[in-house]
């Protein structure tokens, strides 16, 4: 398999289930400007959306979206527990968790992320996401991970996007000047995070820094 990836980017969310896992992918960087590979390659020949990550499987298939991907790899080694068993209400509750992080804190980071462009949106946007981190903190008051008493493939996706607000926490490309100081459950699940050995390789792997 290989997995297409953009350092700091959501694909780093794979990237640690991968790891998680101990699965072997070969991973292939996209530079964040010219949208090429490390080969050379045109990326949108690869996936005409232009962006990442992107799972390709060994017979050719090709994943392209963050929650598809991770349930995929989770399916892969279902006895690691990253992904509770299909048909069950717990995979139902994972899923959800899933489209909420994709939908309310992922397409929501874009207008800050991108500033320039958005203009006097971002006043509107701001509030909105710091509203659906709040949530996520006190959802964290009575558990160590998002889905309860153990990490799952939504926790690998939460901390690709919670490395975004602020690049004291993680120094990448994307700076989009959220801040968590007050939401001290999200703080201390990020400081478990962070010690995981997948998440610290991970980080590693992709040239970054804590």
């Amino acid at each position: 398999m290989k997995l297409y990836y953009l350092p700091a980017s959501c694909s780093l969310s794979p990237h640690i289930v991968i790891n998680e896992l101990a699965l072997d992918v070969e991973l292939i960087r996209v530079d964040h400007t010219t949208h090429k590979t490390e080969a050379g390659l045109d990326f949108h020949d690869i996936n005409p959306h232009g962006y990442v990550p992107l799972l390709e499987l060994d017979n050719g298939d090709r994943l392209r979206e963050g929650p598809a991907i991770v349930q995929y790899l989770a399916d892969l080694k279902p006895e690691v527990g990253l992904a509770a068993p299909a048909g069950t209400m717990e995979r139902y509750r994972l899923q959800e968790m899933l489209g909420f992080l994709s939908t309310e804190i992922h397409k929501g980071f874009i207008p800050l992320l991108y500033a320039r462009l958005a203009g006097n949106y971002v006043e509107t946007a701001r509030p909105k996401l710091e509203k659906r981190f709040q949530w996520i903190d006190a959802h964290l008051a009575d558990r160590p991970f998002l889905m309860g008493d153990h990490f799952t493939v939504a926790d690998a996706y939460l901390f690709a996007l919670t490395g975004w607000g602020q690049a004291a926490w993680l120094k990448s490309y994307y700076k989009a000047g959220i801040h968590f100081d007050e939401l001290h459950n999200l703080e201390a699940w990020y400081a478990r995070m962070r010690q995981r050995d997948a998440v610290r390789k991970s980080i590693e792997e992709e040239g970054l820094a804590f």
